[in-house]
């Protein structure tokens, strides 16, 4: 249920980028979602129009898009995904790894009125 918080923490930066930007209505929200960001998209999509009424967001379109996970091999200097259920390098089988990106959760853009 931590979607419903994260939803008004969306709306909390609409609002005070409208008061600092002088914008009066928001047409889409463009999200960036790490696959293992532990954010469930489908969640966001359910709470947003409920949370956003009344808001400058009210009637937005909310863009989700995917981070897919990618890791950094410290051994060999890979980097890319690796195969699911697997903590190793697919280069060179090092268990040194490091998640590189996938954990995103950030508001990329808005597009306003």
């Amino acid at each position: 249920m931590h979607e419903l918080a994260l939803t008004e923490g969306i709306l909390e930066i609409v609002r005070a980028e409208a008061e600092k930007n002088g914008f009066s209505r928001v047409l889409e929200i463009t999200l960036k979602v790490g696959e293992y960001s532990g954010v469930i998209p489908e969640c966001l999509l359910e709470f947003f129009p409920i949370a956003s009424k009344g808001t400058k967001a009210e009637g937005a379109v909310l863009n989700i898009q995917p981070v897919p996970a990618s890791f950094r091999c410290l051994a060999c200097h890979y980097t890319g995904p690796i195969p699911p259920r697997t903590a190793c390098c697919p280069d060179c089988g090092s268990t040194a790894i490091r998640m590189a990106a996938g954990r995103e959760f950030y508001v990329e853009n808005l597009k306003v009125e």
